[in-house]
């Protein structure tokens, strides 16, 4: 694991523990937290609401997230099976790794499957990648694009969460995601 002083200035720490996280200056915790999360609000919320005396209370109020911290949180996301660009998260690439050896067919559907999710909901697909095959997300993928609006909102904030309870047990060192 990674201590948070071996860890680039620009890349967030791994496995630092909640105590360290706690003791962090308020500003770094926010870099952190938006490094996971794009969205300003949720950001501060987490970071604000420290010391947490376990790793529930962290990710308790870390699912606090509202519709505007999801739209907000999109930003930082790149589409299934693409690079992150400038502004997003590099965790996504390790997250999205079922996609890297996926068969050209897969990787043009599930191109086409972000354009049309697009194009329907008006904001990329988010999907919590994390062990998952790129059949498997496609899969996923074709059944959201059945969703109503109202419904997909409720599942973007819920795979939302999930991506970053994953990054959160990282950061703390837990070796799989407390629920």
């Amino acid at each position: 694991m990674t201590s948070s002083s071996a860890a680039a200035p620009d890349e967030a720490p791994e496995g630092i523990g909640l105590a360290a996280f706690n003791a962090l200056p308020n500003q770094r915790a926010r870099e952190l937290l938006l490094d996971f999360c794009h969205a300003g609000r949720w950001a501060a919320a987490v970071a604000d609401g420290r010391p947490y005396g376990s790793m529930q209370e962290l990710l308790a109020r870390a699912r606090e997230l509202t519709g505007e911290d999801a739209a907000e949180a999109l930003a930082g996301h790149p589409r299934i099976g693409e690079a992150p660009a400038a502004g997003q998260s590099s965790r996504s690439r390790g997250e999205q790794a079922g996609v890297d050896g996926a068969d050209g067919t897969v990787r043009a559907e599930l191109a086409a499957g972000n354009r049309a999710y697009e194009e329907r909901f008006g904001h990329i697909y988010l999907v919590c990648a994390g062990g998952r095959s790129a059949q498997e997300l496609l899969s996923i993928l074709q059944d959201r694009l059945r969703n109503d609006p109202a419904t997909e909102r409720q599942a973007v904030r819920a795979e939302l969460g999930k991506i970053n309870d994953l990054r959160l047990a990282r950061l703390m060192g837990a070796r799989e995601r407390a629920s």
